[in-house]
């Protein structure tokens, strides 16, 4: 298995994610329904996926 570095596109879009996570998880994104350990997740998810899949 061979990694590869993500495109800044998928980087920048798994930091913005995780941003979104952690002002959830103060409590002052008190609308979003998810909660933060779930959203910090998906931007987890992300970036590994941007890391394992080539072009991606």
């Amino acid at each position: 298995m061979t990694l590869n570095a993500p495109t800044k596109i998928v980087f920048l879009l798994s930091l913005l994610i995780a941003v979104i996570a952690l002002i959830a998880a103060f409590n002052l994104l008190s609308f979003v329904p998810i909660p933060a350990f779930w959203i910090m997740t998906l931007a987890y998810v992300l970036l590994v996926g941007g890391s394992v899949l080539k072009g991606v």
